[in-house]
């Protein structure tokens, strides 16, 4: 078997697999990675435990109820004397004293202190589930990214096979020449060269596609051999207005959103570190019972009390070192740093939404200019094609128009799915890649 056929049945082997794979579409993809994706995973507990922390039940609002029991055992060697000048004198006396208590704790001002950590906790959780959300989109970001790269790869597979039976048939048709005196063996070496150099390519991109395969799987989260195949079909958003998506970028971007409840927490927090200046008032009752044995020595043998007990206590911190002023004036350089963090993004986010719609409005014109590229290629081969058969042309020049048409129509996929991507980047910039139909 020679080169040639060894590549031949190779690829075959590897079409005969495919016939076998099922289609992977978008919204398939989309939602294996929201199930399996391990980041969207740990951002989803992270959110959980926001939301416990959020609770009422870490609050601080709600009292402490704790239960207290105690019991003691004595054996005395007790002398006792009595007002009468009567002596006692007992050995192994025993005593013993049990008791039990319920103490309910409840802090009815604490210089709203605890109103503001709980504001801060509810930020909290607004923040992360902002968080949750933006690492959302760049999960399905980095999934289409690896997504259209296998598309890529599956319409240049289909575009070098193509190329490989034109070199074939072309390889053909020159030996038939040769044995007909119509050429020299030189047009069947150059033909069995551009063969060989259509086989390596076919199967290196193949190799790619499989390899851009196990990536998409790592991004969903899947742990077996990729068999599948993907929609190569891409539509473009027609409608897009630079001014109204900006006008979405400020009001609508993760980042922003995400700087913006971190200044809500720097508010609260500052607040709650003014309550330092306050007092505490609590509320403590106490349930108790208690009961004594004594020994002889004692007026009483038996005691049993029982009885509820209320009190409050007022606390208030005239000087503390001055450590609530330090943390009232750094809760205000970090409120001052927040604000600041936000005029910086704002300016960050501006460029590069800036530098996404001009990088897109290019790509987007890149990928139209391609398309008539390629139609003149097609034309242009078609011609070339003609001559050849007629015997108008040598195989060379076949050979060059062969390869401009393969090159149109790569670079024609390559701008298709580039244009795609940067659209991408441009809705998330918006916050609206979440509600884009892909």
């Amino acid at each position: 078997m020679n080169y040639i056929n060894k590549i031949t049945l190779l690829f075959l082997l590897s079409i005969s697999v495919s016939f076998a794979q099922e289609k992977l579409s978008k919204e398939d993809a989309i939602n294996l990675a929201l199930e399996n994706n391990y980041g969207i995973k740990i951002a989803d507990s992270n959110l959980k435990i926001a939301k416990n922390n959020k609770s009422i039940l870490n609050s601080g609002y709600l009292p402490t109820l704790t239960g207290n029991a105690g019991a003691t055992y004595n054996k005395d060697n007790t002398e006792a004397i009595f007002a009468n000048n009567e002596v006692s004198i007992l050995k192994g006396a025993k005593s013993n004293r049990f008791n039990a208590s319920l103490n309910l704790n409840y802090t009815l001002f604490d210089g709203l202190g605890r109103l503001y950590n709980y504001k801060q906790l509810k930020e909290q959780y607004n923040l992360t589930e902002l968080q949750a959300r933006e690492t959302i989109e760049k999960t399905l970001l980095q999934l289409f990214t690896v997504y259209y790269k296998v598309a890529l790869l599956t319409e240049n597979v289909a575009l070098l096979t193509q190329s490989l039976k034109i070199s074939k048939d072309r390889l053909t048709r020159v030996n038939y020449q040769f044995e007909y005196g119509q050429n020299t063996k030189l047009f069947i070496l150059n033909a069995e060269v551009d063969v060989n150099n259509d086989s390596i390519a076919l199967l290196n991109t193949n190799q790619l596609l499989l390899n851009a395969k196990r990536d998409l799987y790592v991004v969903l989260g899947k742990k077996e051999n990729p068999n599948f195949y993907v929609d190569t079909q891409v539509n473009f958003l027609t409608k897009l207005n630079k001014q109204e998506l900006f006008g979405q970028v400020k009001t609508n971007n993760v980042s922003l959103l995400q700087i913006q409840r971190g200044i809500e927490i720097s508010s609260f927090q500052l607040k709650a570190n003014k309550s330092g200046y306050l007092p505490t008032i609590g509320l403590t009752t106490t349930y108790g019972w208690s009961k004594s044995n004594n020994n002889s020595a004692s007026f009483l043998l038996e005691s049993t009390n029982t009885g509820l007990s209320t009190g409050f206590n007022f606390k208030w911190d005239l000087f503390n070192s001055g450590r609530t002023r330090t943390q009232i004036q750094n809760a205000k350089i970090n409120y001052d740093i927040q604000q600041l963090s936000k005029q910086q993004k704002e300016l960050e986010i501006t460029r590069d939404f800036n530098n996404a719609w001009e990088e897109y409005k290019t790509k987007l014109f890149i990928f139209q200019t391609q398309e008539k590229n390629v139609e003149t290629n097609k034309r242009n081969f078609s011609r070339t094609e003609e001559q050849f058969k007629l015997g108008q042309i040598t195989s060379i020049e076949f050979r060059q128009a062969q390869v401009n048409l393969l090159n149109a129509q790569s670079n024609l996929n390559s701008a298709k799915y580039d244009a795609k991507n940067t659209e991408l980047k441009l809705l998330q910039l918006t916050g609206d890649l979440l509600n884009t139909e892909f």
